[in-house]
């Protein structure tokens, strides 16, 4: 026993907060396997992969890893369009993307990714979830897509008050939220256990105790529910569509993953996360869930605050909870066949819930009004159009603001009333500032003489450097003292580019 000790100081830490991490993950895996629109046990799968398989690996040593809310909308679309046997490849294609990526060292490149741009994708999958988990707590079918969802809620809430059915259903879903809402507040040993395994067991208990009717987990067995990919879905690599989605899949997965790293880094005083090496972890575990055509992985900041939060002290706890839920799958999957849909549907309601930044939105909009619609329009674009259109189009909405912000100048204009006008442009002139500079520049008299100094410029892009050339060529009538130029030490333009002509 002591050599164990020696061997593994934090043991007993460790062994508890793997407790704590299975009794978490074990709901929110089946959770997101239903939603996701497939069987139970594949998100089982994922959940022991993440543990075992990427919990083994360096990177970082308390975060914890299985199927996440936030690739739910993403993975269901993508069933419902190739269907489950082109998953695997999906989610294959992407752990082999990942694990190139760590190799040539691009993990800490996805730190640079806006924060906005992801709080918003996080946003943006979160309405979407709410709003698919609302039809599914009631017993409706959900429409495809996201508007539909949105814009049908009405009509749905009418066919559920008249079905008794589905008002039943829809009570235990609410049920469900409202026990995980006040769990945390429950006083002594019950408020350690976490509030959505008290929730589902309380549901199932309920259901099961008053024969309210409401549909069940469909269970397979593992080893029924687990299906490599065959020859025919590879072959469906050669759909872009297909192959729009493994981008999708690569880039949300490894953001919210390595964005989850930073927020677990800033929980403990370990050691701090090694990005390339722990985007090659997340590489591996995706690549074995496409082989067994298992649910996509990523880090799951609820798992990994649980586990810091249980006192664990090394990576011993999420791979012990990887083996908890292989023992369960393997010697329990029949208790799955009782827990109630809506149950799950009100558990994932609450996770889309807390995607939606709302008290980070409110400041943002006080300090960085920017930022507060680069993310707006990510979220919005997603329920409009889709995941990847959707976070392409905040990637673009931050770039063109970092360029904006980039190119700041100051044009001031100097007139003594006698001799020459004096010009004085200063900062980064560049093709977004041109309109103002040109609208200020074209307004000043074209029979005085003009002095426009370019000491203070310290970036001129060629579009700038054109229109000004232009501009001075053109701007003096007949008989003034053509517009002089002084450059100073500005930096000299492109090659290709004649300097301004000077007086």
């Amino acid at each position: 026993m002591s050599t164990a000790v020696s061997k593994f100081p934090y043991l007993r830490q460790d062994f508890a907060a793997s407790l704590v991490v299975f009794l978490v993950a074990l709901p929110l895996c089946v959770g997101v396997a239903v939603a996701s629109g497939v069987p139970a046990e594949l998100g089982l799968v994922t959940g022991i992969v993440g543990g075992i398989v990427t919990g083994l690996m360096p990177g970082s040593s308390l975060q914890v890893s299985g199927p996440a809310a936030g690739l739910t909308v993403l993975v269901f679309a993508a069933v419902d369009t190739y269907g489950l046997p082109a998953l695997g490849v999906i989610v294959l294609a992407t752990g082999l993307l990942q694990l190139a990526m760590g190799a040539l060292r691009l993990g800490r490149w996805f730190r640079a990714i806006s924060l906005s741009v992801v709080e918003g994708m996080l946003a943006g999958i979160g309405l979407v979830l709410i709003a698919g988990q609302l039809y599914a707590a009631a017993g409706l079918e959900a429409p495809a897509s996201g508007v539909d969802k949105l814009l049908g809620l009405p009509g749905a809430a009418v066919d559920v008050v008249g079905s008794t059915e589905a008002l039943a259903s829809l009570a235990v879903g609410a049920g469900t939220v409202l026990v995980m809402v006040l769990w945390r507040r429950m006083p002594g040993p019950a408020g350690a256990v976490p509030g959505a395994l008290a929730a589902v067991l309380l549901a199932t208990a309920i259901t099961l105790a008053f024969g309210v009717p409401v549909a069940t987990v469909e269970v397979q067995g593992l080893f029924d529910a687990i299906q490599p990919p065959g020859a025919d879905a590879f072959g469906r690599l050669a759909s872009i569509g297909l192959l729009g989605t493994i981008v999708a899949f690569t880039l949300i997965a490894s953001a919210e993953s390595l964005f989850s790293a930073a927020a677990v880094d800033r929980l403990h005083d370990g050691p701090r996360t090694q990005y390339n090496k722990e985007l090659m972890a997340q590489g591996a575990g995706n690549t074995v869930c496409g082989v067994l055509g298992a649910l996509p992985m990523t880090a799951v900041i609820v798992r990994s605050s649980a586990n810091v939060q249980a006192g664990a002290r090394t990576k011993a706890s999420r791979v012990l909870h990887g083996v908890w839920l292989l023992l369960f799958a393997a010697l329990l999957p029949s208790a799955l066949a009782l827990i109630p849909l809506p149950a799950l549907a009100g558990i994932l309601v609450h996770a889309g819930w807390k995607l939606i930044p709302f008290r980070g939105l409110v400041g943002l909009w006080r300090g960085h009004r920017g930022e507060a619609l680069i993310l707006v329009v990510t979220a919005v674009s997603i329920v409009v159009v889709n995941m990847f259109e959707g976070v392409l189009i905040g990637l673009a909405l931050s770039i063109v603001k970092t360029a904006w912000e980039a190119s700041q100048s100051k044009l001031e204009v100097i007139d003594k009333g006698a001799g020459p006008i004096q010009v004085y442009l200063s900062g980064n002139a560049t093709f977004l500032r041109l309109p103002k500079i040109l609208d200020t520049l074209e307004a000043l008299p074209q029979d005085r003489p003009l002095v426009l100094d370019l000491s203070g410029v310290h970036h001129l892009d060629h579009a700038c450097h054109t229109a000004l050339t232009n501009w001075a060529e053109r701007h003096s009538t007949p008989g003034t003292e053509p517009v002089r130029v002084t450059q100073g030490t500005t930096p000299a333009p492109q090659e290709e580019d004649a300097p301004l002509r000077t007086g």
